[in-house]
């Protein structure tokens, strides 16, 4: 699946089966070959439909469509996650159970978005039911991944924080390209790095993102090309034409239904 455009999961799983015969076939079979791993693909569903999850989050999923977001991004059985600006954990859970035992998620939050009694409730109910799942406190800029060590990426609804900066929230300007430098070294040859956010107009990116929290999908695309990705993917799923662009995604108008962007970047390799 890693590197396909969005395909039904049947055919999917049908491509995983004859690679793996393929690598065992006799031409291409010797005494000193590895033993072929075949991979299963994650049932989406049964991870965002798993027993626990909190209500706030549950309800989320009409508007977000958690399972075709990680269909169409490529996420795989085992890999080793990275779910920047993660919140509350409404990915992080569900990434976790989608990995299964064989692989991790590393949910990265700023410090003074985690130290609440609630946020840490909601953390600890996350790990006790997904023992994979790692929340850690750092901010943005500072985390750095071990290089090439990360198969998935997260970034959902954050990328336009990258120009965001608040005094009320202690949340400092930051570059976006050094945010970007540093998890192109931790990902793996080939990682995905999926990217949803809310559409924004052109113009000056951090006076928009102040005014509405929304980014020009264009500057979102550059940023990553600059960086060394490569844009392997795109949909419209959540396109809306009717949003008004020049409202703040949390205005009660638009929140939930903003048109948004989905792209699939990957590091060659």
């Amino acid at each position: 699946m890693r590197g396909s455009m969005f395909l039904p999961l049947a055919t999917s799983l049908l491509a995983l089966t004859l690679s793996a015969c393929a690598a065992v076939s006799p031409e291409n079979s010797s005494s000193t070959a590895p033993e072929a791993v075949t991979k299963i693909a994650p049932d989406f569903a049964a991870a965002v439909t798993a027993a626990g999850r909190g209500e706030a989050d549950v309800k989320m999923d009409d508007s977000r469509s958690p399972a075709e977001i990680l269909g169409f991004m490529g996420l795989e059985t085992g890999d080793v996650v990275l779910d920047i600006f993660a919140g509350g954990g409404y990915y992080s859970e569900i990434l976790g159970r989608a990995v299964g035992p064989d692989g991790s998620v590393i949910a990265v939050n700023p410090p003074q978005f985690v130290s609440s009694d609630q946020s840490k409730a909601k953390w600890a109910g996350i790990a006790s039911r997904q023992a994979n799942v790692t929340m850690v406190p750092s901010q943005l800029p500072d985390y750095k991944a071990a290089a090439n060590s990360v198969d998935f990426a997260m970034l959902h609804l954050i990328y336009h924080d990258f120009y965001w900066s608040s005094e009320r929230f202690k949340f400092e300007k930051m570059d976006p390209a050094t945010v970007l430098e540093n998890l192109y070294a931790g990902m793996k040859p080939g990682g995905i790095v999926a990217v949803i956010d809310h559409v924004g107009s052109a113009g000056d990116t951090r006076a928009i993102v102040e005014k509405t929290h929304r980014i020009d999908p264009a500057t979102a695309r550059s940023d990553f090309l600059k960086a060394g990705f490569v844009l392997d993917g795109e949909s419209d799923m959540f396109a809306n034409s009717d949003d008004d662009l020049d409202k703040n995604v949390f205005d009660p108008a638009v929140r939930g239904k903003t048109d948004r962007f989905v792209m699939r970047f990957r590091k060659p390799g």
